[in-house]
Parts: C-alpha cells; structure tokens; sequence
C-alpha cells in the first residue's frame, strides 16, 4: 500500500483522457511578413472564434524550401495574436526535430513522408483500436441528444458519434461532433462536424443563422453563409476542400 493511501491524503492531480476541439494551420510555405498579415486578416474575419484558440501547425503540405524552419517566429507571431501554438503535424525529421527544441508536441501525420513516424507508433495504435469502444454489433457510437437550448457561452461536445439538438443553439455557444451534426431550430452559434477529422460529415438546421460553421476543419463565418441559405432549412457538407450549402428541400 502506498505511502498516500496510508496517510489518506489525496492526491494532488489525476490523469484522465480529454478530447479538445483543435484547429490546425495548414502551412504551404513560410515568409515572416507576410505570415502575421494572412493571420492578422483571417482573425479579423472571425475575432472571437480565434481568441485564444489552441493551434496544430500542419506540415504535410509545406513545400518551403529552407531548411531551418523557424518555430519560434512562427510561435512568436501568433502569441502577439492570442493565438497558442502547441503542437506539430507532420513534417521531415529535420522539421520535427527543430519543432521538439521549440518545446512543441509531435503529432503524426497522414504524408508519405511520415509513413516512418507512424510505423514506430503501430503497437500504440493497435492497442487503441483494440480499446475502442464498440457495442456487441460492431455499430458506431449513439447520437448524443440535447433537448434543452444551448446558451451563450455553453459547449457541448459529441466525442464519438452524431450530435442532435432538438432546440436552437444561440449566439455565443459552440456545438461541437465528431460526426454529423443535426440542429431542429436555429443554429445561431458555432457548429463544428467531424472534427477528428470525418470528412464525410454534414451538418443539418432549421434555420442557418451561425457565427461559423465547419467541417473537418474547412469552415466559413456568417459574412460567407449569407449569400445562400440563410435562415432557411439547409445542410452543409464538404465538397473539393470546400463547404457548400444546399437548401433541405433540394438535396
């Protein structure tokens, strides 16, 4: 018996599993100057989704051609914006290498580049499919269903399967699934599908009010979903990298 339990102090902390809503930055290439600007200008588009938001920066598509990429101007920059960078996705050894001395967590990617990386985590890997949740049919998980309205400032949070709400969900509250997302109501608020990644999410309203909407990480603002479908019945999927809206009554 340990030494705490005897005395019957508690601990300090614990260890629990924890599933947070991430955005990653998809970097193509980097110039310093012109990285603050494109950021300073997508914040302006959305100030109050950006605020302190935690990044991924992703690497699987960076074609710059320096070798010592700069972390710490990357961090730097967006710390001046309230943006916190905590992680890496993807990228070479030399590129993960520079990431890990600007203290930031590794992430594996989907790149060829990164087919070595992944194969030193497949018992990793395995033994989490293995632990996956899974009923006795091998379904997928059950919708999680929220009757009530979701207030300003609330979030609720679907892990694992479809998200449905039965009420409208008002400005300044975030709904976020990792599957399809149903709202029988006004969707006034931010709604974020398939955020581990679920392409093949869709989000369903009633009436198309939203701050933001997004889907595996593609989103748009209110100022974008004006034009088409607007506080009307619609869906919205992810086409070619891009969101389209289509009225219910024509899908």
């Amino acid at each position: 018996m340990s030494d705490t339990a005897t005395s019957g102090v508690k601990q300090g902390f614990q260890l629990k599993s924890a599933s947070v809503s991430m955005t990653a930055l998809e970097l193509y290439y980097f110039d310093d100057g012109e990285f603050e600007d494109v950021l300073r200008d997508k914040i302006s588009q959305a100030p109050g989704f950006f605020k302190d938001i935690p990044l991924i920066i992703s690497l699987e598509k960076y074609q710059g051609l320096d070798s010592e990429l700069d972390f710490f101007k990357i961090i730097g920059t967006c710390r001046r914006n309230n943006i916190h960078v905590i992680g890496v996705r993807g990228g070479t050894d030399d590129q993960r290498r520079l990431a890990r001395g600007a203290a930031l967590a590794l992430l594996p990617g989907n790149g060829q580049r990164d087919r070595t990386h992944e194969a030193e985590q497949a018992d990793e890997a395995e033994a989490a499919v293995v632990a996956a949740p899974t009923n006795a049919a091998g379904d997928p998980p059950p919708a999680k269903i929220i009757s009530q309205p979701v207030r300003s400032g609330q979030q609720i949070h679907a892990p694992e399967g479809d998200l449905v709400i039965l009420a409208p969900v008002q400005a300044g509250a975030e709904v976020l699934a990792a599957g399809n997302i149903h709202v029988y109501g006004p969707l006034r608020g931010r709604a974020l599908a398939g955020i581990h990644g679920a392409e093949s999410a869709r989000i369903f309203c009633q009436s198309l009010e939203a701050e933001l909407v997004s889907i595996a990480g593609h989103y748009k603002i209110s100022e974008d979903l004006q034009d088409n479908g607007w506080k009307s019945a619609v869906q919205i999927q992810l086409r070619d990298d891009l969101l389209v809206v289509t009225p219910l009554d024509k899908a």
